[in-house]
């Protein structure tokens, strides 16, 4: 693997998951579209990595990239490596790769009505992968159903299993989907959007079982969101995507305390503050994400930066090390870019990511702080 600086040098143990200059493609009209383009990040043991970014940045496909998901006949990885416990995924066999979905890795979906199968029970449905993978009798899977509903949650468990996902709420159906990518104990949980359209309460419980698991486990997580708040509150270490790509990425405290790109300042900047007088507008980021159908010369984020120069919109900028586990791509960075003008009041830090949610608990200020 090359020495990729927007990898955490800072921790001495072997990453569990190693992904290097990923790309990935849809093929669309003739031409494709570039989803995914030269992505790295590691994942290491016990830790909680967060991607962050707007809808249609590469989150997930990235996250289903390493699952080996993508739909195979529109989407292709063009190349890169997917490494996990130093074996190559990209190239594996399918055979293969489906012993390793479940035991080594597995996904929670965003949607978990769409993802449960409407017609067969909750009990089926999570006896399915025990009976597949770990060669269990139906009686010894059914046990081992129970104890896993009970770990996430939900009581009255010989009840349950023999329920539909529509009898759930949404919040239920969530901690059933949790407790599907569990049941087999897996090393690595890739979490999709996991509290999207539930309210704050919910996302709280949510959240908090994905820690309790953790810490009980020392299972490794990989969150897909595009909520800061839920960041704030779960991630260890956060990468920015854009366009495709990572543009930021460091320690939690290092991306709310102290970001460097000016997307990663307009995205906190546009989160509500408690603080805020009441009145002033919110922030936003203007303009739209570029067309990956053809994706610009330079840094994608130019046409929508306030401190633009003309170096950035033609040559992709180079990755700077701010700190050993901070880094950011980002022209402004380099000295030898052209000096730029005073940031502007729309990319500020946000300061204190308390901030950022009304309802979250104590403990966001105890991991930035």
């Amino acid at each position: 693997m090359i020495d990729d600086p927007f990898d955490d040098h800072s921790k001495d143990s072997r990453p569990l998951l190693e992904v290097d200059d990923l790309h990935v493609s849809f093929a669309a009209h003739g031409g494709e579209v570039q989803a995914v383009r030269g992505v790295s990040f590691t994942l290491r043991e016990g830790e909680t990595l967060a991607v962050v970014g707007e809808s249609g940045c590469g989150k997930s496909v990235t996250a289903r990239s390493l699952m080996r998901l993508l739909p195979g006949r529109t989407a292709c990885i063009k190349r890169g490596s997917i490494r996990y416990r130093g074996r190559e995924l990209t190239a594996l066999p399918e055979a293969e790769m489906r012993r390793l979905r479940g035991p080594e890795l597995a996904m929670v979906f965003q949607d978990a009505m769409t993802a449960l199968h409407p017609t067969l029970t909750i009990g089926e449905q999570l006896m399915e992968g025990l009976l597949l993978h770990e060669r269990l009798t139906r009686g010894e899977a059914r046990r081992r159903a129970l104890e896993v509903l009970e770990e996430v949650g939900i009581g009255q468990g010989p009840a349950r299993l023999g329920q539909y996902p529509h009898e759930f709420s949404g919040g239920m159906r969530q901690r059933i989907m949790i407790a599907m990518a569990l049941s087999c104990r897996p090393s690595v949980l890739l979490a999709d959007e996991p509290t999207t359209a539930l309210d704050v309460t919910i996302q709280a419980q949510i959240l908090d079982l994905l820690r309790g698991v953790q810490r009980e486990r020392g299972v490794s997580v990989l969150l897909i969101t595009h909520d800061l708040g839920v960041v704030a509150e779960a991630a260890d270490r956060v990468a920015v995507m854009y366009a495709g790509r990572i543009v930021e990425s460091g320690t939690a405290g290092e991306i709310f305390r102290s970001p460097r790109h000016p997307y990663t300042q307009g995205l906190l900047a546009s989160m509500p503050r408690l603080d805020t007088p009441k009145g002033r507008p919110l922030l936003s980021i203007p303009g739209t994400p570029p067309d990956l159908y053809a994706p610009p010369p330079g840094c994608a984020f130019a046409p929508r930066c306030p401190r633009a120069m003309d170096v950035c919109g033609r040559y992709a900028p180079p990755a700077a090390v701010i700190t050993p586990t901070h880094a950011a791509s980002c022209w402004l960075l380099d000295p030898r870019a052209p000096q730029a003008g005073p940031e502007p009041q729309a990319v500020r830090s946000p300061g204190p990511a308390l901030t950022l949610r009304s309802q979250t608990s104590h403990s966001t200020k105890e991991r930035i702080s």
